[in-house]
């Protein structure tokens, strides 16, 4: 059992045989907790910075909220994406302090209790339209710890909308470039910038968009260079990998 595992390191380190150091690299891969229908990975956060984040379509009310608990027990925080309002309200009113954001579709813990990271990764979008997948990218940039500003509807449509804060965007440690419609934003973002731009493509558009297939091609073919890709809507996705960069060297 884990319970004895963590036992037994525990002797062994208040013993002398084994180091502080050693002890925690051992924790690393530790624990899963399994349940009948989900297996629960506690230290997560303890490999990479980043707690265990829950995905909500598909789960049952009464599965989420079991999972939201546990994971609260264990000390969070936690995050759940793309939850349903009835979900939503089914957790809130089962666990204090769970934060909704109806935009976004997500739900989270009390805020990160880290250290926030001084650089700044910028959120954009290029339309309004855009902005519900940006948001799941802030909600989940504030629970890295990730400092970040969001800058909206400066698509390519009117492009002195983003031209006007080029030079603001040059101060990123990286771009989270949320479109639809035909993907051109990444693509133009990556030409002014020296940092990385992650693109998400989304859904948003008429019937040519094909469910966001036509922005994710477009993106792919990108001719910037610097400019890398996530799947459809992620901007949960995006923040992550965002966040990562930016801490690389810390």
């Amino acid at each position: 059992m884990y319970e004895d595992r963590i036992r037994e390191l525990l002797e062994s380190v208040s013993r002398g045989r084994t180091s502080v150091e050693s002890a925690l690299e051992s924790l690393r891969d530790l624990p899963c907790e399994e349940m009948e229908w989900a297996c629960l990975d506690h230290h997560r956060a303890l490999r990479q910075s980043l707690p265990e984040v829950v995905y909500g379509p598909g789960k049952t009310t009464a599965q989420l909220v079991k999972i939201v608990e546990s994971l609260i027990s264990r000390g969070g925080p936690v995050l759940v994406t793309r939850v349903s309002a009835d979900q939503a309200r089914a957790v809130t009113d089962s666990v204090p302090g769970m934060l909704y954001n109806e935009v976004a579709g997500t739900l989270s813990s009390a805020p990160f209790r880290g250290r926030v990271c001084d650089t700044v990764v910028y959120v954009v979008t290029g339309g309004t339209s855009d902005i519900p997948v940006a948001e799941e990218a802030c909600v989940t940039l504030k629970m890295t710890g990730q400092a970040f500003e969001r800058l909206y509807d400066v698509g390519v449509a009117g492009v002195h909308r983003l031209i006007s804060r080029v030079d603001e965007l040059r101060r990123a440690s990286a771009i989270v470039a949320v479109a639809g419609m035909d993907g051109v934003l990444p693509s133009l973002i990556g030409g002014l910038v020296r940092v990385p731009v992650i693109a998400v493509p989304v859904d948003t558009g008429y019937g040519a968009n094909f469910g966001g297939l036509a922005p994710l091609l477009a993106m792919l073919n990108s001719c910037a260079p610097g400019v890398a890709v996530v799947n459809i809507n992620n901007g949960f996705g995006a923040a992550v990998m965002a966040s990562m960069i930016s801490r690389t060297g810390e």
